[in-house]
């Protein structure tokens, strides 16, 4: 039964109780929901009501249906981000595709991380990172000019190593970053790189750091909230 007292359309508020379910547990990954008729006399809705709810949990990845049986929990098991791991292996399915190589003006955020100035060129690499075919996340790298130019970084290959390997050969070993995680809408560039519903993305800003607090590079993780979780390591 929807509360009289919560000022959200009855169908929000039918979708977030759904969605508490799923995501306590309550309703597993592959359980199929009672029926249309059941759901109208349990929430004490309208057809249209629950429709609409079922509507918006399709769309943030939560339910899906099956030709002739019904609607049915998706699997939801996120992908596990540890943020105190600077470089994730990708075994088991995970490739990466070279979207962009380029020298751009950095943005007043990229500029700031770097200590540059504003407009200043900087060296673009642009990635999208896939799971069993699927994108699951999009990566902007910056790195300052004068140390990418003419390195590998500024190659369209793939890179053995990856970037932390070139940064070390070149004098730059990483020792450590800074991430800044939030979350927004995502862009229409984003929605259709990463095929994402309607649901927010996560953003992480990561600063790498070499010896004697240098930066060295910037990248800005793109990936759609209904697939991970960031898993934090804090000392007690």
């Amino acid at each position: 039964m929807m509360e009289r007292a919560d000022d959200r359309p009855p169908y929000e508020q039918m979708a977030a109780e759904m969605r508490a379910r799923i995501m306590g547990g309550d309703l597993l990954p592959g359980t199929q929901l009672p029926s249309t008729a059941h759901l109208v006399t349990e929430f004490g809705v309208a057809n249209t009501t629950v429709q609409k709810a079922l509507a918006v949990l399709k769309a943030e990845g939560y339910l899906m249906s099956r030709q002739g049986k019904g609607v049915f929990v998706r699997d939801r098991q996120p992908f596990r981000v540890d943020v105190g791991v600077y470089f994730s292996p990708t075994p088991g399915g995970y490739s990466y595709e070279l979207l962009e190589v380029d020298e751009v003006p950095a943005s007043n955020q990229v500029a700031e991380a770097l200590n540059i100035d504003a407009g200043e060129q900087v060296l673009l690499r642009r990635r999208l990172l896939r799971h069993a075919g699927r994108p699951v996340e999009l990566e902007r790298s910056y790195y300052p000019l004068e140390l990418a130019a003419g390195t590998e970084l500024a190659g369209s290959r793939r890179i053995p190593g990856g970037a932390p390997r070139v940064l070390a050969d070149l004098g730059y070993e990483l020792q450590h970053f800074v991430d800044a995680v939030s979350t927004r809408m995502p862009t229409n560039e984003e929605i259709d790189l990463l095929a994402l519903p309607d649901v927010p993305v996560i953003r992480q800003f990561r600063v790498a750091y070499s010896h004697e607090d240098r930066p060295v590079e910037v990248s800005v993780l793109v990936k759609g909230s209904h697939l991970y979780e960031l898993v934090y390591r804090l000392p007690a």
